[in-house]
């Protein structure tokens, strides 16, 4: 029987024992990395065992995606960059001028 997870690739957990992930209690994190560091099936994956309702909430409330995912994730759920979290906190602490 094939082991029903939220992700088909086990590098975007590189960094954590994903045998001690509780897709239930860890479902933002797991969410926010998925769309962070994931593939295209991998974020399939997601969105098939948490639901769309849910994605969506959770996207919408990171605290970070980077700018490409961010992009992503906006034509994914259908919201514009604006309504994320991840966005307005970007806005109020722009980023360094390059010298």
């Amino acid at each position: 029987m094939k082991l029903l997870r939220p992700y088909k690739s086990t590098k975007i957990f590189w960094d954590v024992n994903p045998e001690g992930l509780d897709y239930g209690k860890h479902s933002i994190f797991i969410i926010s990395r998925v769309f962070d560091r994931g593939d295209v099936e991998d974020i399939r994956a997601c969105r098939r065992f948490y639901g769309d309702v849910q994605v969506k909430q959770t996207l919408l409330n990171v605290p970070f995606l980077s700018k490409l995912r961010l992009s992503l994730a906006s034509a994914i759920i259908n919201e514009p960059k604006e309504a994320f979290r991840c966005y307005t906190l970007r806005q109020s602490s722009p980023e360094q001028l390059p010298y």
